[in-house]
Formats: structure tokens, sequence, C-alpha cells
């Protein structure tokens, strides 16, 4: 057996002769196993925070979306179609327009993006489910559904037909603008339909049929800018882009959910890492406990450490006892602060312990990367401050 981590062992278990000495252990001990469990708590509820901000998206956002490589719309001919279509993996696809557009309502004007969908879109997208007031237009007609922040900044509702509601778009070209009227294409529209998902899409998305947009845009037939697709449950990501790339070479830009929100999750993760930070820093804190602990562990046993001296023990054999015992005394209570941790955040998820709202608990979401990595933070440090703990033992200190 290991010497040097039998010897810890006993005086990890053993009661210290000075109440001082074993309160400020427990002290010690409580400290990390509250800093480890406070560090995966809070990276639970990120996970959570994380999981609630980016479930709205997928009501708007495909798996993947094929932009074009130059400019901003593309030819998809019935060819590149039945192409898509014997691609395995792909459960369905969506033809899409995005551009930016002027709204009028009266008075009023706004920019918004109106996105132009065709019938498949709503096999896509979950978008429909969106739409607290009104209906989904019909297709191949004059109908659109707004977000709900549009219709309140220009203060029309649904089937509102007391009020023109008008899309305009500047007509591409060059040259001297001879009148504002001839300036644009103009579409007149009627709402029938609003959809509440969050103040960013409420503000920014109009949804038409795509021959609505076409003929506002004057697009081809067969132009679109966008092609959204959505994937079977069982297929990898990696092979569907492979297969996509490999079919359309250098035609598409393929980007997924999160590559179509990187601004919201740079903005997550950056926050993440600033609270992983701020309580390392907290268990760090809570080490210097252990520091003191271990140190007054060492003069408590100075009689017990010149007895081992004296039966041949090197100084070195000495300073590894107390290393381990500072690294035990830190794995276990790390071991019990995130099993801790674990018990309060599945409480949470059973049973709803702490509310957002009076209608929303606080959300979590259990992650074995987070266990792993409260871990890892723990046994690094507390190896760390055990070793500086146990620097202080010298053949003086042992002989005196």
């Amino acid at each position: 057996m290991n010497f040097p981590l039998y010897i810890a062992k006993r005086y990890l278990l053993s009661k210290s002769s000075s109440n001082a000495i074993n309160i400020m252990t427990l002290i010690a001990s409580g400290g990390v196993i509250i800093a480890s469990a406070a560090l995966f708590i809070v990276l639970s509820v990120f996970a959570g925070l994380k999981d609630y901000s980016l479930q709205f998206s997928s009501f708007v956002d495909p798996d993947l979306k094929l932009l074009p490589v130059e400019g901003k719309s593309f030819v998809f001919s019935d060819g590149d179609r039945n192409q898509l279509k014997s691609l395995e993996g792909i459960s369905s696809f969506s033809e899409v327009i995005e551009e930016r557009i002027i709204i009028k309502s009266e008075n009023k004007n706004l920019l918004a993006t109106l996105k132009g969908v065709d019938s498949n879109y709503l096999n896509v997208t979950q978008i429909d489910s969106m739409v607290s007031k009104g209906y989904w237009f019909t297709p191949n007609s004059n109908e659109v559904v707004s977000g709900w922040g549009i219709s309140h900044n220009l203060s029309f509702g649904v089937l509102d037909f007391r009020k023109s509601l008008s899309l305009y778009v500047p007509k591409p070209g060059k040259g001297q603008i001879s009148s504002i009227k001839g300036a644009y294409n103009a579409v007149f529209v009627n709402n029938v339909g609003l959809f509440d998902i969050n103040e960013e899409l409420n503000d920014k998305y109009v949804f038409s049929d795509i021959s609505l947009s076409k003929q506002l845009l004057n697009y081809k037939n067969n132009q679109i800018s966008a092609l959204e697709i959505k994937l079977n449950s069982d297929a990898e990501e990696g092979v569907v882009r492979e297969a996509i790339n490999t079919s359309f070479k250098n035609r598409f830009s393929i980007k997924n959910r999160e590559q179509l929100n990187d601004a919201l999750f740079k903005m997550l993760n950056t926050e993440n890492l600033a609270i992983y930070l701020i309580f390392t820093l907290v268990i760090i804190i809570a080490l210097f406990n252990v520091i003191g602990a271990i140190i007054m562990m060492i003069l408590d046993k100075k009689k017990s450490l010149n007895t081992l001296f004296n039966l041949g023990t090197e100084p070195k054999t000495i300073k590894s006892i107390f290393f381990w015992q500072g690294s035990l005394m830190t794995i276990i209570s790390g071991v019990i602060g995130v099993v801790l941790g674990l018990f309060i955040v599945f409480f949470q998820q059973q049973f709803e312990l702490v509310m957002l709202t009076p209608e929303l608990p606080y959300p979590v979401r259990l992650n074995a990367l987070n266990i792993f990595v409260v871990l890892v933070t723990i046994f690094a440090l507390g190896i760390l401050a055990s070793r500086l703990a146990s620097q202080r033992i010298t053949k003086k200190l042992i002989q005196n």
C-alpha cells in the first residue's frame, strides 16, 4: 500500500486533539462543497436558459439553410429540385425569398423583412403554431402574417379592411429617379394573422406566399433567395452537408440553426464563460480555507511527524502525506458538492421549486459536460492548493 496515502487517510478520518482544527477542517470542506454545488447549479441554469432562448428560433429556423455563395438570389430548376429530393436524410425542403421592404399603413412606414414561402414551408418549420391571432395565409393570395411588434408599431390588426396595408421595395436599376412613385414596386396586402415568438422576430418578419414576393421583387419563376431544409430524425448533419456539397458544388453556403443564430450563441457562450470564471474565483477563495486547514494540521501533528522522521521517513514523503490529505479532502468535498447540485437541479426539473414567472419555472438542464467541468476544476485547483500547503513542511519544521 502507498504509505503516504495510507497515513493521509488516517489523518483525514481521525479527529484532531484541537477542536479549533476540527472546526476549521469542517469549514474548509463545507466551503468546497457549497462552491462546487453552486458552480454546477449555475452552469445547469445557463444550459437551461440557452435551451429556453433557442427553442423559439426552432419555430422559424430550419435544420439547414442553403444560401447562394454569390449574390442575393439564384435560379433553382426542376432538375435541381429532383436532385435535392433524391438525397438521403432530407425529410422536406422549402423554397423561400427574403428581402428588406417598407410596410406602409396609413401615414406610418416601417422597415421589415418580407419572407415569401411556398406551401411546403409548414412541413419544415412550426411557425403556424405560433400564430396567436388570426390564421396562416392562404397560398397564392395577397394575404400576409405579421409579427406582433410590427402590428403594434403600425397600428393595424387582423382582417382590418379599413386600413390599407402596402409593401414597397426599391426597383433595381441605375440612373436618376424621375419620381418617387416610379422608384418602388408596390403591392397591397391583407394581414390575416399575427405571430408571437420573441421580441426580435416579432419586430422583424412579415410572411407571405412566395408568388407575392416574386411579384413584388420582379423575380423569375425559378428564382429564389434560399432553401430551408428539415432533416430526418436519424439523419447526420455532416453526412447531409457533404451530400449537398457533392451534388451542388460551390453553389451554396450551408448554415445550421446555431450558425443562423451565431450572435445569440456567442452572447450565451460569453455569459456562460464569465459566470464560470466568477464561480471559479469563489472556489479558489474557498480553497484558501483548505490550505489553512492543512497548515494547521501540520502544526498539530508536529510530534507525529518528528517520530516518522526519526524512523527514517524522508521530508519528501512527509510532504506527500499532507498533499494527499488535502487532495482527498477537496476531491471528496467536490464530489459531495456535485451530488448535492445534481439533486437540486433534478428537484427543480421535477417539482419546479423556483419560478421565473408565476407560470414559468426557472429552466435548468442536467448536462454530463457540466459535471465533468466542475469536477476537473475542483480536482485541479484542490491538488494545486494541497501542493502549496504541503510545501510548508521542511526538515527544520519537523525536527523542532
